[in-house]
């Protein structure tokens, strides 16, 4: 009888990857950590790794560069991107569902955040509000929010709600980002400063009414640009 491996399945370390990049964590030109340390990383064999990152490749995520200075390289993501933004604009009910569960996910992470935030986690939601004003690229702008929503995630105290931050900002795609970047930093960075001020004052209250507007901005925002691709 055949034992099936155990770990997680190519499939599910496919996700994984493809969720750090659809977050930002992992931009166009990042080479990804060599196959040795990344499946260390991601608690699976070097074969199964190779098989997801070979599926990321044929979706047009990765790419394979061969030599010395040679690894696994994210591409320019335009292939995925038009592909997610088809699907979207398909299906807006899809694109409706992501944004109310990231609602009711972080809501309640600025909610629990203003009830228990600690000193180092004001200084880190500050350092991260304060990165996002300096931002002048998409990918700075796209790293001081992923800062700023790690850190209130932390603040939070509940590594389930972390996570699910995690998965629903995955399911989501940060090249949007770099089509409303101009506009779309300062009210950004506004409503970034205005909920590390509700955690600073202990109001709970506030930082989830906040929160709310800032992602229905983010639904307003995506469904007008998924609206002009159409036209286009």
């Amino acid at each position: 009888m055949t034992v099936a491996p155990s770990g997680p399945s190519a499939g599910a370390v496919a996700d994984r990857l493809r969720g750090r990049i659809h977050r930002g964590e992992l931009g166009p030109g990042d080479q990804l950590l060599p196959e040795r340390q990344l499946a260390e990383e991601l608690g699976v064999g070097r074969l199964r790794l190779r098989e997801a990152l070979a599926a990321l490749e044929s979706d047009g995520y990765l790419v394979a560069r061969r030599g010395a200075a040679g690894g696994w390289f994210v591409t320019e993501l335009r292939a995925p991107y038009n592909q997610w933004v088809e699907q979207m604009r398909r299906n807006l009910s899809e694109l409706d569902d992501i944004v109310d569960f990231r609602l009711a996910v972080e809501c309640e992470v600025a909610r629990l955040a203003a009830q228990r935030c600690t000193k180092a986690d004001l200084t880190a939601l500050s350092g991260a509000v304060r990165a996002l004003e300096r931002a002048t690229t998409p990918r700075a702008y796209r790293t001081a929010d992923l800062a700023f929503h790690a850190a209130l995630a932390a603040a939070a105290r509940s590594p389930r709600l972390a996570a699910a931050v995690d998965q629903v900002r995955g399911d989501l795609f940060s090249p949007v980002d770099e089509l409303w970047f101009d506009g779309r930093s300062g009210d950004s960075a506004r409503d970034h400063h205005a909920i590390a001020a509700a955690c600073a004052n202990r109001d709970s209250g506030t930082a989830a009414t906040i929160m709310a507007g800032h992602i229905g901005q983010t639904r307003a925002e995506i469904r007008a640009l998924l609206k002009d691709k159409s036209a286009g």
